[in-house]
């Protein structure tokens, strides 16, 4: 992926995510017992479960928002807990609820957030005009995002978490809310940042239909990984979702 100005690279050959023996509670509730997986350089993870899975706790804690109660996060080979900044410079997060402002130009949107990433005036125009054109996005760079659609939203969303170059994506049930063509093309997209920029992935979603056969697959369901596997190794020739159900017993 072009790389901004200034912008932090990858320990070389590192894993895009490790996650290692993870745990995490709210009191006397356990969200996360002993999580662990990895999300490989250039790769697509999609983590599947159900509401309350444990999936949006997870990347909170990725985020830093929280600090888990034991294991390890390390993000493009720095520790989350002993090197949090250079850790944080390597992700890009679309979480469920919106980032921008409705009220401002996709232009001011992207200038005030490469401004948090401490892109200067020319260097944040030049990279919010590449981001732009990698989701789509180039013409509607002076239309105030409210008049967006929901399909282009979320591709304006993940624009804002490429400015400033991460090796990994985070997107929390990013498609929620969206039609079959916008998903499909908010899916497009995703994948081709992977082949064609080599952005790792990681994919919080419960819809089976998103993931395809060869994608790796990491099923959590009450806080604990039931599966780390390709869906096809998963399904054995069957339904995702079926095998899924089977799984954790959860109702379709």
């Amino acid at each position: 992926m072009t790389q901004p100005s200034g912008a932090a690279s990858a320990a070389p050959d590192a894993d895009a995510l490790v996650i290692a023996g993870v745990s995490h509670r709210f009191g006397r509730v356990t969200a996360l017992d002993d999580v662990s997986f990895t999300v490989p350089k250039g790769a697509f993870c999609a983590l599947l479960g159900v509401n309350g899975a444990g999936k949006t706790t997870l990347f909170s804690l990725i985020c830093r928002l929280y600090d888990s109660t034991s294991g390890r996060i390390v993000v493009a080979g720095h520790d989350a807990r002993r090197a949090p900044g250079k850790a944080l410079a390597r992700l890009g997060v679309v979480f469920q609820s919106r980032a921008l402002d409705g009220d401002l130009t996709l232009a001011q949107n992207l200038a005030y957030h490469a401004a948090l990433h401490g892109m200067g005036g020319r260097v944040a125009r030049v990279r919010a005009g590449e981001v732009l054109e990698l989701v789509g996005l180039s013409e509607k760079s002076g239309a105030r995002v409210s008049t967006l659609s929901g399909g282009q939203q979320r591709r304006a969303e993940v624009a804002r978490a490429l400015l400033h170059g991460p090796e990994l994506l985070l997107l929390d049930e990013a498609t929620a809310g969206l039609d079959i063509r916008a998903r499909a093309e908010l899916l497009a997209l995703i994948r081709r940042l992977i082949s064609d920029e080599g952005v790792s992935v990681l994919l919080a979603t419960h819809i089976f239909e998103e993931v395809a056969p060869q994608d790796h697959v990491v099923i959590l369901h009450r806080g604990r990984v039931l599966a780390d596997t390709t869906a096809e190794a998963l399904a054995s020739g069957g339904d995702l979702g079926a095998a899924f159900l089977a799984m954790t017993g959860a109702q379709a």
